[in-house]
């Protein structure tokens, strides 16, 4: 059986999980969330990696859910049950993910787009969250977009399923950064490589930071984040940093291409 996802990983620490099955659209099938699932394992177990990036192969990105898998009750159920696991894969990445499209993404597509910490597209991308208009709930993906998107956006694109561009996605928190297509590459190696300047166990721990619900009292709250804040500051990996601005020099943690 023909692979649908691809994995590569460069010397600079990128990899590259690339959704290739253009035939059907990148939809969400059992193959594909399967292979999806192994290679984020994958990449979150190497120590090589520093950056994961999200791309595809053909006009699309992603369509959300293989539709003909789910011709049944129980495919359908497999694969929502399925689905959150990949969500939680990304959003909870040790690693920074970076979702690159250069094409359209519905639905589920959508939901692995607010997923990842950064999302940069072409200009003449599109995005819809086309459930309703199957007599669908968007609930799954409801758990990675809502904390991205405005909530005026949210009510209407969920209630209504119409189609809007990149330039609005970005308005809406949804992507960082629409592009001209021939400038996707560019913009997307201009974030990895910023990504990579991080130390590893510091960009996890500010990812946890993102994730984590404040508590109602300001003082308990000042009291965990200097916890954090100090024990970076005495740990080996900000010593090496405060050391390698102090001798100008870059820290031991980046990655140096041989290329």
């Amino acid at each position: 059986m023909a692979e649908l996802v691809h994995y590569t990983v460069t010397d600079d620490g990128v990899a590259t999980i690339t959704l290739n099955s253009p035939h059907n659209r990148n939809a969400l099938s059992a193959q594909l969330r399967r292979e999806l699932r192994d290679h984020l394992s994958t990449a979150a177990g190497d120590d090589a990696v520093r950056v994961i990036v999200l791309d595809h192969a053909g006009p699309v990105f992603c369509a959300g859910m293989d539709l003909k898998e789910a011709g049944s009750a129980g495919s359908a159920t497999d694969g929502v049950n399925e689905f959150p696991e990949i969500l939680t894969q990304i959003w909870t990445s040790a690693k920074p993910v970076v979702a690159k499209l250069a094409g359209p993404a519905r639905a589920g597509g959508v939901g692995i787009v607010a997923a990842a910490d950064i999302a940069v597209a072409a200009a003449d991308a599109t995005f819809a969250f086309t459930e309703v208009r199957l007599g669908l709930v968007p609930a799954v993906i409801s758990v990675t977009v809502l904390p991205r998107l405005l909530p005026r956006a949210a009510h209407e694109l969920f209630l209504t399923g119409e189609r809007f561009d990149a330039e609005r996605a970005v308005a809406i928190g949804l992507l960082n950064a629409a592009v001209p297509a021939e400038r996707l590459d560019a913009e997307v190696a201009r974030y990895t490589g910023m990504l990579a300047l991080g130390g590893p166990t510091a960009l996890a721990a500010t990812k946890e930071m993102l994730r984590r619900a404040r508590s109602a009292d300001l003082a308990d709250d000042f009291a965990d984040m200097l916890e954090l804040s100090a024990g970076f500051f005495a740990a080996p990996e900000g010593q090496e940093g405060i050391a390698a601005f102090a001798q100008k020099r870059t820290p031991s943690w980046v990655p140096v291409s041989e290329g």
